[in-house]
């Protein structure tokens, strides 16, 4: 049994049939799949939490395609194991032979010439590149790369899902389908698994194989005395990464310093990535702070300019600043639910015209039919302010913005009641 994978390898799924979950993308109809099936595949970011199944998807498609598969990963790959893979599909391509996939996992991870590096072969097609990342792609892929890539989300897995996974494994792995085993609570599984398969899988195994009878009963509490927990460890790729994080940014959005800085204190003591943090608190800076102090913004856009510079350990003073100074700050979430508004309004009403007085007329036709006609000119107007509608016809009047409880925006509250009346009356 020591020679054997452990058991998330055993049961890796063979063929899209047998993977579980992602059916928004791979289940009958859906637009993988039919990529998959057309044989059209372009070269893709699979985004998503870990254990959802990144690298399974990505082998399964090469097999279903009957394509080389390429593998690295970006923690122990650089910008000569990229050029091997690209020279070895090349020579691919003279001898007239398929095409490989590439995958990488965690090319979040890959700094920008290492993606450089890759921009060639994705662009002639000498490889269809697939990669995995755990964090957004907007900010961690450079634009060049991404723009060649069609961004695909993988979502969580759901409860049944994962207990789909358990009782297959169960019963058709060759090792576990010896013993008789009775899942009779799996509360306590599931939660140390954090939603993670391979890790399901990794903890159903080792609590299998600490039993030495044939027959088996998981309850909870048999789950958690046999489990060897070291949960307040910090575990940057699994549940505790997102768990830390969350604590991280409710404390300073809940004004509590003395919490912010302890959760900073775990993430870095973790081995967390700094750029990671202070790219978290420059959304917080913008959600939940907003235009109660502007200010905010600013020192944590500095912040996350200077962390990238100074690097560890030096760049924990600046984090623990800027952490203090958000946490301490008046806060507002005014500018997010304006958005959040604006978004729903849009996509209830749809595509609304712009209002004529508000259209550009860089030609004599638009002028002659009407754009821009009747548009006044704010700076002609006493107070540099003059009263018209800047919305669609069918929403006019509609209230989008409103305006946080404090000092800031109390006072752009007054200047909005003096300037419009009863069209900004809070």
């Amino acid at each position: 049994m020591n020679n054997l994978p452990p058991l998330a390898e055993r049961m890796r799924p063979k063929s899209l049939d047998d993977y579980v979950g992602q059916k928004h993308l791979v289940g009958k109809g859906a637009v993988l799949r039919k990529a998959i099936e057309s044989g059209s595949l372009p070269s893709m970011i699979f985004w998503g939490p870990p254990g959802v199944g990144k690298t399974t998807l990505a082998y399964i498609i090469s097999q279903s395609l009957y394509r080389p598969f390429f593998s690295l990963s970006a923690i122990n790959s650089g910008v000569k194991d990229v050029r091997e893979v690209i020279e070895k599909a090349s020579v691919l391509r003279e001898q007239g032979e398929v095409l490989p996939i590439l995958f990488i996992d965690e090319i979040h991870r890959f700094s920008k010439s290492q993606q450089d590096s890759l921009l060639g072969a994705v662009e002639r097609g000498i490889v269809t590149l697939i990669g995995a990342t755990t964090e957004n792609p907007s900010f961690e892929v450079i634009s060049a790369l991404l723009s060649r890539c069609q961004v695909y989300i993988l979502k969580h897995l759901e409860e049944q899902d994962l207990l789909d996974l358990l009782t297959k494994a169960a019963l058709e792995d060759e090792v576990l389908k010896q013993r008789k085993i009775n899942i009779k609570e799996h509360e306590a599984l599931l939660r140390l698994s954090g939603g993670d398969a391979r890790k399901l899988l990794n903890i159903f195994e080792l609590l299998v194989n600490s039993f030495d009878k044939k027959s088996i009963t998981l309850t909870n509490d048999v789950v958690l005395d046999h489990v060897q927990q070291n949960m307040a460890l910090y575990d940057k790729t699994g549940e505790q990464h997102y768990d830390i994080i969350s604590a991280f940014i409710k404390s300073m959005r809940g004004s509590d310093p003395n919490g912010a800085v302890y959760w900073l204190a775990r993430m870095i003591a973790g081995g967390e990535d700094p750029i990671f943090i202070a790219r978290r608190m420059l959304i917080l800076a913008s959600e939940d702070i907003g235009n109660a102090n502007p200010n905010a913004l600013l020192l944590a856009q500095s912040c996350f300019n200077a962390v990238q510079v100074i690097g560890m350990p030096e760049s924990q003073l600046i984090l623990s600043q800027t952490v203090i100074y958000l946490a301490t700050s008046a806060k507002s979430n005014s500018a997010t639910t304006a958005i959040g508004t604006a978004m729903s309004l849009v996509k209830q009403t749809g595509d609304l015209p712009v209002p004529l007085h508000l259209r550009n007329a860089p030609t004599k036709l638009m002028k002659n039919i009407g754009y821009g006609k009747n548009y006044q000119y704010a700076h002609n107007f006493e107070g540099n302010f003059v009263n018209q509608d800047f919305l669609p016809e069918a929403i006019r009047g509609t209230k989008i913005y409103e305006p946080g409880n404090n000092g800031r925006e109390n006072e752009s509250k007054e200047r909005l009641k003096k300037l419009w009346g009863d069209r900004y009356k809070y």
